[in-house]
């Protein structure tokens, strides 16, 4: 009687199982996309890099970022009412262009993860340079304006510090901060935010975590 071949067990390595796992997240989110404009007589911004343009070959350093995000963070400041929950959707985009739309929305939350109400809005501009750096514009709907300077740390995280900050009358005394982003277990995306305000120094003001809706 001739020996039976013997099953073989295979062993997946961390980059084989994150792929594997990054696959089985795109089975929800590969075929959506933001909202679009059928009408529009250019082609409309993609958050999918299956679907619109190409990705400009500059913004390849920002490509795991494409896509939209969405998830919880938590806020506090000596000069907020806080610690508090908030949600948000974070939507980087782009239209073949060497740079990335940005959009933050964000929400707080009361204790039970209802809605209490509207919280900040960003928009911006991420616009990668040719000796790697990244200039990153932010407008805030606060009457704040800020320009970040950074560059990627290794291919899945990006950390920024402001090189200019301007502000209208009536908005609040800010100093400057510094973000961290970066892909994080499970593909999430995940930062934390420093930021100098109201006269206090520069120490942690939110962090979040958001998951892949799109992309």
């Amino acid at each position: 009687m001739t020996d039976q071949p013997q099953e073989k067990s295979v062993e997946l390595s961390s980059g084989d199982a994150a792929l594997i796992a990054a696959e089985e997240r795109a089975k929800h989110t590969r075929d959506r996309n933001q909202p679009q404009w059928l009408d529009l007589p250019i082609a409309d911004d993609t958050a999918n890099l299956r679907l619109g343009a190409n990705l400009h070959d500059a913004c390849l350093a920002l490509l795991p970022l494409v896509g939209v995000w969405r998830g919880e963070g938590e806020a506090d400041y000596p000069s907020i009412d806080g610690p508090y929950r908030y949600g948000q959707q974070i939507t980087f985009s782009h239209d073949g262009r060497p740079f990335l739309m940005y959009e933050s929305r964000s929400w707080i939350l009361n204790e039970d993860g209802s809605i209490k109400r509207l919280a900040a809005r960003e928009l911006g501009f991420w616009r990668p340079q040719a000796d790697d750096t990244i200039e990153v514009l932010i407008s805030h709907n606060t009457g704040i304006q800020e320009l970040y300077v950074g560059k990627p740390l290794n291919n899945t995280s990006w950390e920024f510090g402001t090189d200019a900050v301007v502000r209208t009358s009536t908005a609040k005394d800010t100093g400057g901060a510094t973000r961290l982003y970066g892909i994080v277990d499970n593909g999430d995306l995940a930062y934390v935010e420093e930021r100098a305000m109201s006269g206090h120094p520069l120490q942690p003001h939110i962090s979040a975590r958001l998951a892949r809706v799109v992309g």
